[in-house]
């Protein structure tokens, strides 16, 4: 082999010799004309950090003292109706079956499902709210497990969001933008902070779905887009593979595979020195990373070491391997090895028509596995420095689309307010943050933009959003676009 990478390296023109040191040497000329710290690390001594990042990412220090160390971001997908989980509204009750007002409407944009519809009656959740917590947070009677955790949590009743379809909010909650080809927030966090476990994957996804007839999820949701590919988010399945492609072939042990990595290094590394691709990097660090992971994966998707109480407090579907309560169980091993970004996509809260009966089923299959995640990380000591994360890309609208009845009805599509929760990595407990007006339709108090959301997670993490950049195409990107504010009053 070395003989072969010698006469490979031997095969160079003289054309390719003056090509590349015109461009190196030109390029010190320069540096020594400009000044030393363009090229260079700047003189004088470095800016004092709270903690240094042993863990691969590119920031080599914090830049504020950190609140939370990783976060698990339950991600709803679908749009759940804030209006039956978390945003009391008597007043939809009273004026159940009337026209929405124009003065409450206005000339907001709608849907393209709603353009035939020629009334939008106002109609109010068929179910009950209570009460709960020190601070009487209103809850819906749909998430008895969620109001046992209300002094844990901090309810965001007044995000907003500027998508009105599926696939361009989640994208721009997951990226910033509502365009694909931005890496999203797990790679953010994966290419800026790395991850003190180098046996798993710093970014890892799982999918569940609530029913059957769920709105498809792209992938794009956890791509790394023109960051380092290694920094995509892993999906981890159920299944005989939780992670696939990392297992052997037959014929193929442990020994055989890490001396042809050891061969296959030595040729990228070559490769890299001629050709200076940064991908190869990271075709290195992807077959390093699947070679830990043989051994890493098996030990954490094993929950057979899990006793029977915690089983019981994720709730049966817990013990099926790919439903949500076992993703939200796996999520919580994953924290204890210290993965930086565990995120959970839960698929079906789109309810056009049919909403009482669809949204039981989903809160049926989330609402325990949740607040069991919140007391399972608390009980451990884990809930202080993790970030917990709860909700979707929007809300629904305060009128009914489609025929509106006392036993049935459906919401559209309403990025105008929506409510998400958010607990532990120094977020405060037991409150309730923002208003809407009486309609749940405009906000009333205290808007949280999705870019004011993202930055206020990097925040919490120990990150400027505003100073975790990446340079593409001549323009130097961030997960928060050229907006956003980190959220103040939620901080503990």
């Amino acid at each position: 082999m070395q003989d072969f990478l010698s006469e490979h390296l031997r095969q160079q023109t003289r054309r390719d010799f003056l090509r590349k040191t015109t461009n190196g040497l030109g390029a010190l000329a320069l540096g020594s004309l400009l000044g030393p710290e363009l090229f260079g690390r700047q003189s004088g001594p470095p800016v004092p950090s709270p903690g240094n990042i042993p863990n691969g990412g590119i920031l080599q220090q914090l830049h504020h003292a950190p609140k939370a160390k990783r976060i698990i971001y339950l991600f709803q997908y679908g749009g759940p109706s804030q209006i039956e989980l978390f945003d009391y509204k008597p007043e939809l009750i009273r004026r159940w079956g009337e026209e929405i007002p124009d003065s409450v409407r206005g000339n907001q944009r709608l849907s393209g499902m709603l353009t035939a519809q020629a009334t939008f009656p106002l109609v109010g959740s068929k179910f009950g709210f209570q009460q709960h917590g020190r601070n009487g947070t209103w809850v819906s009677d749909l998430l008895p497990h969620t109001s046992q955790i209300v002094d844990d949590i901090c309810v965001i009743k007044s995000m907003h969001t500027e998508a009105i379809n599926h696939e361009p909010a989640l994208i721009f909650f997951q990226s910033g933008s509502q365009q694909t080809g931005r890496p999203s927030v797990g790679s953010w966090f994966s290419y800026g902070l790395g991850s003190p476990n180098q046996n798993l994957p710093s970014y890892v996804v799982m999918l569940s779905k609530g029913r059957e007839d769920v709105q498809n999820l792209n992938k794009n949701a956890w791509s790394n887009g023109f960051l380092p590919s290694h920094h995509q988010g892993v999906q981890f399945r159920s299944g005989r593979d939780p992670v696939l492609y990392i297992n052997n072939p037959d014929g193929i042990d442990r020994h055989s595979r890490r001396r042809a990595l050891d061969y296959l290094t030595e040729l990228e590394k070559e490769q890299k020195l001629e050709w200076g691709d940064p991908e190869i990097d990271s075709k290195l660090n992807q077959y390093e990373m699947a070679y830990r992971m043989q051994a890493s994966v098996p030990d954490v998707t094993d929950l057979s070491d899990e006793p029977d109480y915690i089983f019981d407090m994720y709730g049966p579907d817990a013990r099926t391997p790919g439903t949500f309560a076992a993703n939200c169980l796996l999520a919580r091993r994953l924290a204890e090895r210290d993965v930086c970004f565990i995120q959970l996509f839960h698929m079906g809260w789109d309810q056009h028509g049919g909403l009482p009966g669809a949204i039981q089923k989903m809160t049926s299959s989330s609402d325990q596995a949740s607040a069991a995640l919140v007391k399972d990380l608390k009980q451990r000591g884990l809930l202080d420095d993790t970030l917990v994360i709860w909700g979707g890309e929007f809300g629904r609208t305060s009128f009914s689309q489609g025929k509106l009845t006392k036993e049935n009805y459906g919401r559209d599509h309403h990025p105008r307010c929506f409510s998400i929760w958010m607990a532990g990595g120094g977020i405060k407990t037991g409150m309730s943050y923002g208003a809407t007006d009486d309609f749940s339709y405009n906000i009333a108090r205290d808007p949280v933009h999705v870019h004011d959301f993202q930055a206020t997670m990097l925040h919490l993490m120990g990150v400027d959003h505003e100073r975790l950049t990446f340079k593409h195409q001549g323009r130097r990107y961030r997960l928060t676009d050229v907006s956003g504010k980190v959220v103040k009053d939620i901080l503990a």
